[in-house]
């Protein structure tokens, strides 16, 4: 192929004038290692994170509240929790999410004036991140700084949850949030190992794109079964705080369809 200094300048200087898509900059310095440390968090701790948080300790509430509570035990009483939780889960969310909104502040959105499917992909990866962002923190906020301590009682753990996702909008909130975090992790798997080099050629990283995309249904299909059982199943008779909350919560018209699972 021929480089830049071989073309006729004619050619070059009619190229030069078509407004096109700026080339990718795989930066310089500061801006390399941030961008390679960005895209490794998003799969070791936060992928890990998420793929625990969907797939394990979520999926233990398909089958009821006391396994849902002993799973939420086991994680509250790890050695050096809290440690664990900040340099190993709120840290480097707080990185890759800033320097992600960074990294989406200085790019440039062209999906519409060029429609191919790489774009489209890029501003979903993009606007599932900003999503799921704001999804992680309301539900870390909810659970963590109000009403019942988990970490002290967590038997309270299923009603707790269960109180939020029994109302319709918040129940919508979780699912985009479900959704937008299980696409932004999925699809940050194959941007990573492009990236990175450790799947390089057109038919393999197509092959990739395939195992992502299901490996996306299945973190979606865990996460829908996980709030179903959240929404559906009664909370144990001991969980009185929880049983009060939801009560008062659908006085009225909707105390007798939406307090079902209180029984």
């Amino acid at each position: 192929m021929a480089s830049a200094s071989t073309t006729a300048p004619g050619t070059n200087k009619g190229i030069a004038k078509i407004a096109g898509v700026a080339p990718l900059r795989a930066g310089q310095g500061y801006s390399f290692v941030l961008r390679r440390l960005h895209s490794l968090s998003g799969i070791v701790p936060v992928g890990a994170f998420l793929f625990e948080h969907i797939l394990i300790s979520n999926s233990t509430a398909i089958t009821g509240p006391d396994a849902y509570a002993r799973q939420v035990s086991f994680l509250a009483n790890l050695p050096l929790v809290f440690f664990l939780e900040l340099f190993g889960i709120w840290l480097p969310i707080l990185f890759h999410a800033l320097y992600g909104f960074y990294i989406w502040y200085r790019g440039d959105g062209n999906a519409i004036s060029y429609p191919w499917s790489g774009n489209w992909m890029y501003m979903a990866q993009r606007w599932t991140g900003g999503i799921a962002f704001a999804y992680i923190l309301w539900h870390t906020y909810t659970m963590r700084f109000t009403g019942v301590d988990l970490h002290d009682n967590p038997m309270a753990s299923f009603g707790k949850v269960q109180g939020e996702v029994i109302h319709p909008a918040l129940f919508l909130f979780y699912v985009v949030g479900l959704v937008a975090a299980s696409w932004h992790f999925a699809y940050g798997i194959w941007l990573f190992s492009a990236k990175w080099g450790i799947v390089s050629g057109d038919k393999a990283q197509q092959r990739l794109l395939k195992v992502c995309l299901v490996f996306f249904l299945v973190l979606c299909g865990a996460g829908f079964a996980s709030l179903y059982s959240f929404r559906s199943r009664p909370l144990p008779p001991d969980d009185q705080p929880n049983r009060a909350a939801l009560q008062s919560s659908h006085t009225g018209g909707h105390a007798a369809s939406a307090g079902r699972p209180v029984r």
